[in-house]
């Protein structure tokens, strides 16, 4: 891969379009009737990856002023100057996030719709309209996390069933203690560029405590699941109560030792935490 080459996948967040990818597959084959489709797997979570990276290649143009401003991510290739011009980022983006969309035409409206939904609530609703302006930021950005839950499970069932919205719920629950966690870690950052996160805006005791809060609502949601529907077994609930159990004490220790440090290790847990979720959804189903 070239210099360059990797300049532009690094714009892309991989990060976090993998995780987003992975969700989409989860919900793909939590939707699939056996045999799984693996062909159109393949396309559905490709549709949903390359929205997901145009999207995030346009956010990181639309945020390079502030991104120059934060310690954590002035050495992004926009922020830094590596990659230029930088309006080709945003080019990029959004050819990216057109393929996507594209892509997903011929799976089905609903897949189509979902993955707009997610780009528009990302893009739109979050970065542009409320990351700057107000607290309730990442609450009303969560949307744009479950939306490829729903993508992928409306591309292989053709509909939403309840378990594909319980699944969508548990993102749209876990995005705050993992945006908020890590806005704690980082709050100098978050007030040198001026935007509004909930440890920005509230004393550092009642941030730790609505992220504590935060996490162990996920947590026991993610238990309940299982018992708001017959579609996942033992295996999956084997998984959520041990993570979740690990995701507790963290989040325990957090209020009971209330420092970053234990801010950033509960920030550090919630990406794997989500990851096998989705892992024992799709063993689950597939065993």
């Amino acid at each position: 891969m070239t210099r360059q080459a990797k300049l532009y996948y690094e714009v892309t967040k991989p990060r976090v379009w993998y995780l987003i990818a992975f969700v989409a597959f989860g919900g793909f084959v939590a939707g699939s009737q056996n045999p799984v489709d693996w062909f159109r797997a393949i396309h559905a979570v490709a549709a949903v990856a390359l929205a997901a990276a145009g999207s995030e290649s346009v956010a990181n143009y639309l945020e390079k002023d502030l991104d120059a401003l934060m310690d954590r991510t002035r050495r992004r290739p926009l922020p830094s100057g590596r990659l230029k011009p930088a309006r080709n980022a945003l080019i990029y983006g959004v050819l990216l996030t057109a393929i996507g969309l594209a892509l997903s035409i011929p799976l089905n409206i609903l897949t189509f719709t979902f993955i707009l939904i997610g780009v528009l609530d990302y893009v739109v609703v979050y970065v542009i309209l409320t990351k700057r302006r107000t607290p309730l930021n990442i609450i009303l950005g969560s949307f744009a996390g479950g939306a490829p839950v729903m993508a992928g499970y409306s591309a292989a069932a053709g509909y939403v069933g309840i378990d594909a919205w319980l699944l969508a719920a548990i993102v749209v629950l876990w995005i705050p203690s993992h945006i908020w966690s890590l806005a704690l870690r980082y709050r100098e950052d978050y007030v040198r560029a001026g935007v509004p996160m909930l440890p920005v805006i509230v004393n550092e005791s009642k941030a730790i405590r609505c992220i504590a809060s935060s996490s162990i609502l996920i947590a026991i949601f993610t238990i309940t699941v299982y018992f708001l529907t017959p579609v996942y077994g033992l295996l999956y609930l084997a998984v959520a109560v041990v993570s979740g159990l690990i995701l507790l004490y963290l989040s325990l220790k957090l209020t009971v030792k209330p420092t970053r440090e234990m801010a950033w290790r509960l920030f550090k847990f919630t990406s794997p935490y989500l990851a096998l979720i989705f892992l024992a959804v799709v063993l689950d189903k597939l065993l």
